[in-house]
């Protein structure tokens, strides 16, 4: 079994994989050491073949996942580092090592899953959309937001908003809760669909879009225009590093 890590800003996603098989798993990592954390998710699991990661956590949160993996295991921890051109993939950016590693190894599986241009839609912490050519060229993209650092930034930044888990069904909203749901919900979606549109006029009508992420079913409710929900898009990315470079 291989034990394929997506390290986030806020939660760590996991997935182990091996023939016909796929469990993935994620955890808040927000309030516990990264030790505890994985002292409770993987204690007891047997040492894995191959263990691949991607992060975008602060160095000392990756080398403490490696430190742990080490102790308990000895196995030697595949860190995933953008780079100009790899299965597929040609890498747009100016600096191709900046890219973020979880955007690369979904750009990796959008490769594979899409035979002509894609756009991924990563609903994260942040959210991330990136435009990928027919060719493999990865043109570049835009971060915005996520739907928790728009909802966290009102409260933040206002005396008047103090709760933002109302319903966001509705855009006509009758009270300050779902005020806020509904305005970081549909505000998202008006986002990211002019965003799309952006994109569509570079890479041409027949672009797919791929919507990923934790916030992608929320998201997803809002959008008008047609995108194909896939999730733990770089986890697939990183089960094809896997298997083909390690």
């Amino acid at each position: 079994m291989n034990l394929l890590v997506d390290l986030g800003n806020t939660r760590i996603k996991w997935v182990w994989s091996g023939p016909d098989e796929w469990r993935p798993a994620a955890s808040l990592r927000e309030g516990r050491s990264t030790e505890t954390l994985l002292d409770e998710a993987w204690s007891g699991m047997a040492s894995p073949s191959k263990v691949v990661v991607a992060s975008v956590a602060s160095a000392d949160v990756l080398q403490a996942l490696e430190r742990w993996i080490a102790d308990r295991w000895a196995s030697h921890v595949y860190v995933v580092r953008p780079q100009a051109e790899l299965l597929g993939v040609k890498n747009g950016y100016h600096r191709p090592e900046t890219l973020g590693a979880d955007r690369w190894a979904a750009l990796i599986a959008a490769r594979r899953l899409v035979s002509g241009a894609a756009c991924i839609v990563d609903c994260g912490t942040a959210l991330t959309i990136d435009a990928l050519a027919s060719d493999g060229r990865f043109l570049g993209g835009v971060i915005f937001p996520g739907l928790r650092v728009l909802r966290t930034s009102l409260v933040q930044a206002t005396s008047g908003i103090a709760e933002t888990s109302g319903n966001g069904a509705d855009c006509i909203a009758r009270s300050t809760e779902d005020a806020v749901a509904a305005g970081t919900q549909f505000g998202l979606a008006g986002a990211i669909e002019r965003i799309l549109n952006e994109h569509r006029d570079r890479l041409g009508p027949e672009m797919k879009v791929l919507l990923t992420g934790n916030d992608a079913p929320v998201v997803l409710s809002k959008l008008a225009q047609p995108v194909e929900e896939i999730p733990d898009l770089t986890l697939k990315g990183l089960a094809i590093i896997a298997e083909e470079l390690i």
